[in-house]
């Protein structure tokens, strides 16, 4: 059976003020591109399908169109809620949803759903954990010694018996392999507690042919290869220009997973991080209708330099300053701004944020909201 395993689609999510609603279109057409060229029997979809819990209207078109393509296709689907999804909403019309080769589970109800499917070598089971709190599993199992979530997360897998000899499970956690956390990407918005005390062992998933993780966006082996984070398939950080997509192929045979293939996914629009003087970077500008982060590197601040940065890159997100012979380390950021006035610090904020100072007005605009704040 082969599988496509996807994560994080986040659909609905505005980077910088920008929708990327087409961009999430884009790349949903290309793994149904790869569903067709790979014979993709089931694809997985490991949690933070939406990006907020109660996503756009065009978010839920979005998946509705994506989710229809495939069961056309008569490509089974097994998803699972994550921290960014409402479980309740996910779990809307599943029954019905599941007469279509669509099996999701939204809410935990003290075990994990479990899913069988069958290839030429027998019967599959899918086991489907939503994002779980500790705190959840312990009001269904009230009686189980749980001090920490991964004892949590391990109570709520074994509430459910084997149903098959070849398993797959899907997670939406955070995972470790004994003390070493997943490599961030720059967008996830859940970071590593103190002590990963907020974290799963990966040695829970033992017994599983393969897991199908969701949460991290960077595609990642978790202390094997067979317990993987898919990584979501667009850059959702400025912190991430440059980083390569993907969605995990899996081939599972008579004993287990065969073989794993990391395909590629190209973006509608690259997000990139340019550097440099203002001119040089608009002289000659290339792939004008990329996703831009531009740092200038001229001794002060440009009149205008958003809107010159914009006239070449339409798409431009950010632009910050960091004239030549300078770094800025988060230190040095945190001293250059205590004990500044409130005043100051806007007008700084402005100028990194517009490429100008403020105007008199503008200022005065400033001066005065504030003050009416002060006063509510």
């Amino acid at each position: 059976m082969k599988l496509l395993h996807l994560a994080d689609l986040h659909l609905g999510k505005r980077v910088n003020g920008f929708d990327l609603l087409e961009d999430q279109r884009y790349i949903l057409e290309q793994v149904l591109g790869l569903c067709d060229d790979q014979g993709v029997e089931a694809v997985l979809l490991a949690g933070d399908i939406y990006d907020a819990p109660v996503p756009p209207a065009a978010a839920c078109t979005l998946l509705d169109w994506f989710l229809t393509q495939l069961a056309a296709r008569q490509i089974p689907v097994l998803a699972i809620s994550g921290n960014h999804d409402s479980a309740e909403r996910l779990d809307f019309a599943a029954g019905l949803l599941a007469g279509q080769g669509v099996y999701l589970a939204g809410r935990f109800n003290g075990a994990p759903r479990q899913i069988v499917l069958n290839d030429r070598f027998g019967p599959v089971e899918f086991t489907l954990l939503p994002f779980v709190r500790a705190a959840t599993v312990r009001h269904f199992l009230p009686d189980a010694d749980l001090p920490d979530y991964d004892s949590a997360v391990a109570a709520a897998l074994a509430a459910c018996q084997p149903a098959a000899p070849r398993r797959v499970l899907l997670a939406h956690q955070m995972v470790v392999a004994g003390v070493c956390p997943p490599q961030l990407s720059g967008s996830e918005t859940a970071p590593l507690t103190v002590g990963t005390v907020d974290s799963i062992d990966a040695a829970r998933f033992e017994g599983f042919a393969y897991t199908a993780l969701g949460h991290i966006h960077r595609a990642q082996r978790v202390g094997s290869d067979t317990v993987r984070y898919a990584g979501a398939p667009l850059c959702y950080h400025l912190d991430e220009c440059g980083a390569e997509k993907s969605a995990t192929l899996i081939k599972l045979g008579r004993r287990g997973v065969e073989h794993i293939d990391l395909l590629p996914l190209t973006p509608r629009r690259a997000m990139r991080h340019l550097t440099g003087p203002l001119a040089k970077l608009i002289e000659y500008p290339t792939d004008t209708g990329d996703y831009i982060w531009a740092t200038l590197t001229d001794p002060t601040p440009l009149p205008d330099a958003m809107a010159a940065l914009r006239a070449a890159y339409p798409n431009a997100m950010r632009l910050d300053y960091q004239p030549r012979g300078t770094t800025a380390g988060p230190s040095d950021a945190a001293m250059a701004v205590r004990g500044k006035p409130f005043a100051e610090l806007f007008q700084d904020f402005f100028t990194q944020m517009n490429g100008r100072p403020l105007t008199i007005d503008e200022a005065r605009a400033v001066k005065q909201l504030r003050e009416e704040a002060a006063k509510a």
